[in-house]
């Protein structure tokens, strides 16, 4: 019988899942922490689990160790990523706090209507904050996360440090940790802080906001650091 971890998650794989459902159903399990991080990840194993065979899950195993959630060893196959630990949470803030508030500021420098008008949109395509700790709940606000720093790094025209910023995968990893709706409403409210001041065109208030973003978004989530 195939799908048991998903469906300990209530969810009901697909006899023939397609390559984008496996990525999916891999991502939800290792983001769920059904699959302990650590945990080997079997080519065969996860095959039957999914009902499919093993080539799309190599490709889905492809994908997940691009996003940060699965690693690759000679002649051990992959596992799932572990956590951040203390000292890597800790050392991922500082990284942070030294490259996105310089882009924000550079986005406020350069802002055009064109540019406030993508920062605008992407703000209001967010998704309302989910109320359940799962990653089907927060898989969209997560994405919608992503994407509003990436725009932000991008409109700063500082390709060097967009590659930087997206190598981290900041979200993934802090999103793993742990997800409560309080801290994404606080992230709502903040973000909006970042994207006036970028849209006002004020490099100083941008830069700060985004500051205050990323001080607040550490504290929330260091209780979920071993």
């Amino acid at each position: 019988m195939t799908g048991e971890l998903l469906a300990r998650l209530g969810y009901q794989p697909r006899r023939q899942m397609l390559g984008d459902e496996v990525y999916e159903g891999l991502k939800t399990l290792l983001m769920n922490q059904v699959i302990a991080p650590g945990g080997r990840l079997n080519i065969d194993a996860l095959g039957r689990e999914l009902g499919t065979s093993s080539t799309p899950i190599r490709e889905a195993l492809v994908r997940l160790e691009a996003d940060g959630l699965a690693s690759k060893y000679a002649l051990r196959g992959y596992t799932a990523s572990a956590l951040l630990t203390r000292k890597e949470f800790e050392d991922l803030f500082e990284l942070r706090l030294l490259l996105e508030p310089k882009v924000a500021g550079q986005a406020a420098e350069r802002i055009d209507e064109n540019a406030a008008q993508r920062l605008a949109a992407e703000l209001a395509a967010g998704p309302a904050p989910p109320k359940r700790p799962r990653y089907e709940a927060y898989r969209d606000f997560s994405a919608h996360d992503t994407r509003l720093h990436d725009l932000i790094c991008e409109l700063a025209g500082n390709d060097a440090i967009r590659r930087a910023v997206a190598h981290t995968h900041a979200h993934v990893h802090l999103f793993r940790l742990g997800y409560g709706r309080d801290l994404g409403i606080h992230a709502v409210e903040e973000h909006r802080a970042v994207v006036a001041a970028i849209r006002a065109g004020t490099p100083t208030a941008a830069r700060t906001a985004m500051r205050e973003h990323l001080r607040s978004s550490r504290e929330r989530l260091r209780h979920t650091v071993q």
